[in-house]
């Protein structure tokens, strides 16, 4: 009678972790769409010239903050109380990973939105589109590393990297053409600028692949 009742607590017990791992990944998932959500303002505060979308940025950002604070705390705090092993320990460890890089992500889509700003007063740059390029490149890793963590899915977390690599090869290329750009017919601000703008969003696949990267070890427990 004892032994049935020490299993049904520990069923009971799992039960419960099992609800609150859920809730946890949902969460992230929600945060990760709120950065998605930022990003795609921050694209069209820049290629659009759309102040509106720029000046929104700044209030998901504080929704982004909350969730992150929330997540890291929930996270240590499941590891100190349930002392988790294997995947369980790993898929913790991983969110508390995975949402410090969605918001810092969260944090480079903000600061375009202000490099847009600071964008309007010039005329478009003749680099634009191949900045744009890069910025879809960009999106469309972050849809793929939260769609690896909705899916757990170890191969598409991997598959980030091979994306990475184009966002790479985009950033060379950019910072080339503008450190050649004649400051004579073209304001260095805005040069500047555009600089900035390509190290954001090389940084932002950098942290993307870092949440691929996390989904694959959570799976497979390879680094």
């Amino acid at each position: 009678m004892l032994e049935l009742s020490t299993n049904e607590e520990r069923h009971r017990t799992r039960k419960f972790f099992d609800r609150d791992i859920s809730k946890l990944e949902q969460d992230a998932l929600r945060m990760g769409a709120l950065v998605e959500s930022s990003c795609l303002l921050a694209h069209k505060a820049l290629f659009d010239r759309d102040f509106e979308a720029a000046t929104r940025i700044d209030l998901q950002d504080k929704q982004i903050d909350k969730f992150y604070r929330q997540i890291e705390v929930a996270c240590i705090e499941q590891i100190a109380l349930q002392a988790p092993v294997s995947r369980d320990l790993r898929l913790l460890n991983s969110l508390v990973h995975i949402v410090r890089d969605l918001e810092r992500i969260g944090d480079y889509a903000e600061n375009l939105g202000e490099i847009a700003i600071k964008l309007f007063p010039y005329p478009v740059s003749m680099h634009m589109d191949r900045l744009q390029v890069m910025s879809n490149r960009v999106q469309a890793m972050l849809a793929l590393s939260l769609g690896a963590v909705s899916n757990l899915d170890a191969e598409a977390g991997r598959d980030i990297k091979e994306k990475d690599d184009a966002v790479d090869s985009d950033y060379d290329a950019l910072y080339n053409l503008l450190a050649k750009q004649d400051s004579a017919n073209t304001s260095l601000e805005s040069i500047m600028l555009m600089v900035l703008a390509i190290h954001h969003l090389e940084r932002m696949a950098d942290h993307a692949t870092n949440i691929g990267k996390r989904v694959s070890y959570i799976v497979t427990g390879d680094r």
